[in-house]
This record gives C-alpha cells, sequence and structure tokens, in this order.
C-alpha cells in the first residue's frame, strides 16, 4: 500500500520555499546579500572570543583552544536548529512564522562557522582585518576541496608545498591581491549555489510542524557543522606549537606554564 504523502510536510515546503525563491527557482533579491554579509566576521570579535577561552582555559595549548571553539561552534550550530525547529510545536506559532525564523536560524548558521574558522585562522596567525576577505576564506573553508583549491590559485606557493595556513596567511593578508575579485566570485557563486541547495533542505525541515522540526533541524545543522570543522582542519593542517602574536600575550598575562596541562586533545 502506497504511503500517503503528509499534507503540512507539501504545505510547509512550498512555503518555506516561496520565501526565499522566486517562479523560476532563483534565491528572490536580497538573499545573496544576507547570506554573504553572514559569513563576514570583524577580526576585533574574534579576538576577543578568543581570549575569552584564554581566561576560561589559562592553560591551554593552541590545538587544545581549536578543540574547545571546534566544540562550542557544533554545540551552538545543533542547538540553534533545534530551538527553531521546536517553535513549530508552540501554540500561536504556525508554519508560515516559523518559517522567518528558519531563515534567523540559517545566518546564526554562517555567523557561528564564520567565528569558528577566523578563529582557526587566527590561532594559526592569520589576521583577517579585512572582514571581506575573511569571508571569502570561510566560504572557501564551508566548499571544502574545491573552495581551497580556488584560494590556492592566488598564490604561486598553493602548489610548492607550503602549508595552507602559510599561503593563506601570506595573500590574505596583503592589501592588494591581483586576481582576487575573480576567484572570490567563483568562490561566492559556488558557495550560494552549495548553501541554497544543502540549507533548503534544512530550512523546510525547521518549518515543520508537530515536533519534527527540532529534530531535523538539530540535526541537519550538527551534519554540516562537523562537515566544516573537517573541511577547516584539513585546510588549516596541524596547529602551531605556540599561539601567534598578540595572543600570547594575552595567553601569558597570568605567566602560567604550559607544561603538564590536560585540557582538550592534541591536533
Amino acid at each position: 500500500m502506497a504511503r500517503r504523502s503528509n499534507p503540512a510536510v507539501r504545505i510547509a515546503q512550498e512555503t518555506a520555499h516561496n520565501a526565499m525563491f522566486d517562479a523560476d527557482g532563483k534565491p528572490k533579491p536580497g538573499v545573496h546579500n544576507m547570506l554573504l554579509k553572514a559569513v563576514q566576521v570583524q577580526r576585533p570579535l574574534v579576538v576577543a572570543y578568543i581570549r575569552r577561552l584564554q581566561k576560561k582555559h589559562p592553560r591551554a595549548t593552541a590545538a587544545q583552544l581549536a578543540d574547545i571553539a571546534e566544540r562550542d561552534y557544533l554545540r551552538a550550530v545543533a542547538g540553534g536548529g533545534a530551538l527553531v525547529g521546536a517553535t513549530a510545536v508552540v501554540p500561536g506559532v504556525g508554519t508560515v512564522a516559523s518559517l522567518g525564523l528558519s531563515a534567523a536560524a540559517t545566518v546564526g548558521f554562517l555567523e557561528a562557522t564564520a567565528l569558528y574558522a577566523t578563529s582557526l585562522a587566527e590561532l594559526h596567525g592569520i589576521r583577517l582585518t579585512n572582514p571581506e576577505k575573511a569571508g571569502t576564506m570561510v566560504m572557501a573553508i564551508m566548499l571544502g576541496e574545491e573552495g581551497t583549491a580556488l584560494l590556492g590559485t592566488l598564490s604561486g606557493q598553493a602548489a610548492g608545498g607550503a602549508k595552507p595556513a602559510d599561503v593563506w596567511g601570506n595573500v590574505l593578508s596583503r592589501s592588494s591581491i591581483p586576481g582576487f575579485g575573480s576567484v572570490r566570485k567563483r568562490i561566492q557563486n559556488a558557495f550560494l549555489k552549495n548553501l541554497l541547495k544543502r540549507q533548503g533542505t534544512a530550512l523546510f525541515g525547521r518549518a515543520l510542524p508537530f515536533g519534527i522540526g527540532a529534530v531535523v533541524g538539530g540535526a541537519g545543522n550538527l551534519v554540516m557543522g562537523r562537515a566544516v570543522a573537517k573541511n577547516a582542519r584539513e585546510a588549516f593542517g596541524p596547529m602551531p606549537d605556540t599561539i601567534p602574536g598578540e595572543l600570547t600575550a594575552a595567553a601569558g598575562a597570568d605567566n602560567l606554564t604550559l607544561e603538564g596541562n590536560t585540557l582538550g586533545s592534541q591536533r
């Protein structure tokens, strides 16, 4: 006997799709800008986050801080997806209303991803003072091999065996990067295509009623978050032995040794 489709699921999917896409299936005006803005993060916010981690874990190495940042990131994105999904069962909050929160959750996911990825860059000694360049790096990491390969084309060192973190640091720290606009556009187009395809499913899921959205939303974000974390670890390579730059001064403010600590795991 064939299973009958749940009309509530169909309505939720259609409503979510119509809110984000036009009749031709293309994202509505403003959607692209909203998503691209979400991956740009200001460096002072990144430094402040890392220093909060250092204050809470004063004996942590760079590798351990990276582990803690990853744990915080996964908790944040999984919890955010489940929280928004749960609104579909709150009395008075219908599918259409919850859809707005689903869009907000998508932006929240991207903002959390940007903070996490840029924090890893900072721990590798990469200083991203330009939000547009930071956003490009975040999009490249989310794309995985395709994105990191595109970003690597900005430097002749890409094929020379240098660590990606060193290559990106040398390239993205420059005030002027030949070919950056072209590479950024290619990364941006691939990012939006992949994001809207993958996040679209999660968006529909979060708008489902009867409590199903809480499961789908949280699980969907966690899967994507784990993929991002894996991409970031592979893209940056091994963590440095010491905490770089100005972060070292913050870590050493309490005059503590790093020897014998057991926080987190080594990469």
